[in-house]
């Protein structure tokens, strides 16, 4: 039984909605990007209900 992951990873995110990693930073910066969080290792995750909204 597959179960599915509700924070995608940034790579994810960027192929879903088709667009560069530097125009999603650019979209962050200006609040217009999916809330994002961050992990401890640094890496940065994007939550499916936050993508999808």
């Amino acid at each position: 039984m597959a179960t599915t992951c509700p924070n995608l990873k940034l790579p994810e995110v960027l192929t879903e909605i088709g667009i560069s990693r530097a125009a999603f930073y650019r979209m962050r910066a200006r609040g217009k990007a999916p809330k994002t969080m961050k992990l401890p290792n640094g890496q940065i995750r994007v939550r499916r209900r936050d993508l999808d909204a």
